[in-house]
């Protein structure tokens, strides 16, 4: 029987968990999952963590978006966001790579909101970094192969915020990057909400539940 995932909500509380699970492997790395619904809050609390945690780094799975046009090619551009519009075996090739690779600076890939394309090569991991935030919407799935993403991971704690908050985040930033009100609530109802509801299928496999909390506290 699976256990329930410990609920936490305080920035510090989570820092001293990160901080155990390091002691708990001196000279290893610890790699540390957020996984949400879109417009969960993430990458803030991803950030807020790589920010407080001395020697942490955050890499976004974000940067696995396939670019625009291969989404064409596939025909899936208007489904962007969706499971099968990331790159979920170059993330695991990654979260591999920063697993063992500790000599020499590992570069992960960001996606630029400005432009709504992955860069490649943006964010470093240098052999010093001892914490790894990781962010990113399907963590949990039992889609392949995400079960071995998982796997990669120390620890998965699912973000959880009220689906009325997340979805006029979602709403909000759509317009901000350029989509017209309307299209941006059409797009949340249509595309963001049915991911979302299969991101929360996997929450009571997380290892943490963090409620709404202050990241400034």
């Amino acid at each position: 029987m699976s256990l329930a995932p410990r609920e936490i909500s305080s920035l510090p509380s989570l820092v001293a968990r990160a901080e155990a699970l390091l002691a708990a492997q001196p000279g290893e790395r610890v790699i540390i999952g957020i996984v949400g619904c879109p417009g969960s809050g993430k990458s803030a609390l991803a950030e807020a963590l790589a920010r407080t945690i001395p020697g942490a780094a955050w890499v976004p799975m974000d940067g696995y978006h396939l670019a625009d046009a291969e989404l064409v090619r596939l025909g899936r551009r208007e489904r962007k966001g969706a499971i099968d519009t990331f790159d979920a075996h170059g993330y695991l090739a990654l979260l591999r790579r920063i697993r063992t690779e500790t000599s020499t600076i590992v570069y992960a890939p960001e996606f630029d909101r400005r432009i709504e394309q992955p860069v490649a090569g943006a964010i470093p991991v240098l052999p010093e970094t001892r914490v790894i935030i990781t962010e990113g919407n399907y963590l949990l799935d039992d889609a392949e192969p995400w079960p071995e993403v998982r796997e990669a991971l120390d620890e998965v704690w699912f973000r959880d915020v009220a689906d009325v908050v997340r979805q006029e985040r979602l709403i909000a930033r759509h317009v901000q990057f350029g989509k017209a009100p309307d299209f941006a609530r059409e797009w949340v109802a249509t595309v963001d909400e049915p991911n979302a509801q299969r991101i929360i299928a996997g929450a009571a496999h997380a290892d943490v539940l963090v409620n709404d909390l202050d990241l400034h506290r």
